[in-house]
């Protein structure tokens, strides 16, 4: 042992986890990390599809038009999950249902399942580029595509349609907001 050191005690060690973890809790919350802040609101779960029916939309200009006989128009709509990557956009008519509460997203509770089973047009976000700066080429859209749209509500207690995009890790969210 060093000529001027005393040994640990338990207080010392008590007091330096201590400090540890609030210093770690500090920084969790002014980073964000943790949780998605939806997360403590619960499952939807009494979702009816007269609340699904109607126009939805994104802020790039992506549309869904869910109709109340389950069929749906898609405009220009990106993959979800790694697909969004992919940086395709694509539009077609399309169907949809409100699930059960069943696993079926990331999150439990109900879902709306979106079917395009081909595709009518597409087009590219941006110029798809390789992570060293070089052009790559684009991933070809795919001819037929399911959407799991994940339900929350927003503040003032209305349905917000919503999937993951990119790593699943990143929870990044893209919302689509429904048109009064």
């Amino acid at each position: 042992m060093p000529k001027n050191s005393r040994p640990r005690t338990g207080h010392t060690v008590l007091r330096d986890l201590l400090t540890y973890g609030i210093v770690a809790a500090a920084l969790l919350t002014l980073t964000g990390c943790g949780a998605p802040a939806h997360a403590g609101q619960g499952p939807v779960q009494d979702a009816r599809p007269s609340q699904i029916s109607g126009t939805w939309r994104y802020a790039e200009g992506a549309e869904v038009v869910f109709r109340a006989d389950g069929t749906a128009e898609v405009t220009m709509l990106d993959g979800q999950e790694m697909d969004y990557e992919r940086d395709w956009r694509i539009s077609g008519p399309a169907t949809w249902e409100l699930t059960a509460d069943q696993p079926a997203g990331r999150t439990p509770g109900q879902h709306v399942r979106l079917y395009l089973p081909e595709r009518f047009g597409a087009e590219w976000r941006a110029t798809a580029e390789a992570w060293d700066g070089t052009q790559r080429e684009a991933a070809p859209p795919p001819e037929a595509y399911t959407w799991m749209f994940e339900l929350r509500r927003d503040e003032r207690g209305g349905l917000e349609l919503y999937f993951y995009v990119g790593h699943w890790s990143d929870n990044v969210t893209y919302v689509l907001e429904k048109e009064a």
